[in-house]
């Protein structure tokens, strides 16, 4: 039996399986990054009963990815019936990903992890691989996608699985721009930061130290500098060189981050006025982390 093909209405599922230590964990974080609902090791039954939910629902998630594996133990037993179930379920479009690997470099990743095998009984690694082979071969025989990873690096599996299950280029990779103050604390999760404190302070102008860089005052006060119309040409520049090097490195985001001493006026500014520059080329969004710390 073939999997469904796929319709516009319907909800599309992907079964991520295949060998235990093939990259499964990595594989079902790069479907996250895509924008999938994922779920761990749920029991093939359950899941044909989440399905069911879901095409009933009047907001179901459309994109859903299920890890199902050995490590269920007595519960794989029930997998391929339920397969049959989902791949005849109106409204559900499926596909199976069967990750493998050699077995030499399984046994390399299981001696490199030190853990044991869900299937190798008394602590024999190659003999639960090989069993573990065995049980799958029926599924594998049923993917549509057979992946082998023995020389993949994590890296180049999501790129393989982006290619494959992207809707489109922009859609999966986020260009963050944030907002925040050096006296709250530098943003931990910033790939680049840059500070902008050298530029003209609104907050020593009486009229605009209560407001926020949101607002066309304070933002006209800040962009009509010299300097700091030099910095938004030289960092575009950088930008446009930059952003694609970490897209290209298979990264779901960059988040750049601005500061300034309260977070208020001109990093709020800077985030805002890039945000605007690039959301033409890149999903953007834009987080003004201390904007409402505001003392006094």
């Amino acid at each position: 039996m073939t999997e469904n093909n796929t319709h516009d209405k319907d909800i599309e599922l992907v079964i991520i399986t295949g060998m235990s230590g093939a990259g499964k964990t990595v594989a079902m974080q790069s479907f996250e990054d895509l924008g999938f609902y994922c779920i761990d090791n749920l029991p093939p039954e359950l899941l044909v009963t989440f399905l069911d939910l879901m095409v009933k629902s009047d907001n179901p998630k459309r994109r859903i990815a299920a890890v199902m594996d050995t490590r269920g133990g007595d519960l794989f037993d029930s997998l391929i019936g339920a397969l049959d179930d989902l791949l005849q379920t109106e409204g559900v479009s499926s596909r199976i990903l069967f990750l493998d690997a050699d077995d030499e470099a399984l046994v390399k990743r299981y001696k490199e992890s030190r853990r044991s095998h869900p299937l190798a009984e008394g602590g024999l690694l190659l003999e639960g691989i090989r069993k573990e082979r065995h049980l799958l071969s029926e599924l594998k025989g049923r993917a549509r996608s057979i992946y082998n990873t023995s020389t993949l690096l994590p890296r180049a599996l999501k790129e393989k699985i982006s290619a494959e299950f992207a809707t489109s280029p922009n859609s999966v990779f986020t260009v963050n721009f944030i907002s925040f103050g050096f006296k709250h604390g530098m943003p931990i999760d910033a790939d680049v930061v840059f500070d902008v404190r050298f530029l003209p302070n609104p907050f020593y102008i009486a009229e605009l130290k209560p407001k926020t860089g949101l607002q066309k005052e304070v933002s006209d006060y800040v962009l009509k500098w010299g300097e700091t119309k030099l910095l938004i040409e030289k960092l575009t520049d950088l930008f446009k060189f930059l952003i694609p090097q970490y897209k290209n490195e298979g990264k779901s985001q960059v988040v750049i981050a601005f500061g300034c001493t309260g977070g208020q006026h001109r990093s709020v500014t800077l985030a805002e006025s890039f945000g605007a520059r690039f959301k033409e080329d890149y999903r953007t969004l834009i987080t003004h982390r201390d904007i409402e710390k505001r003392k006094g």
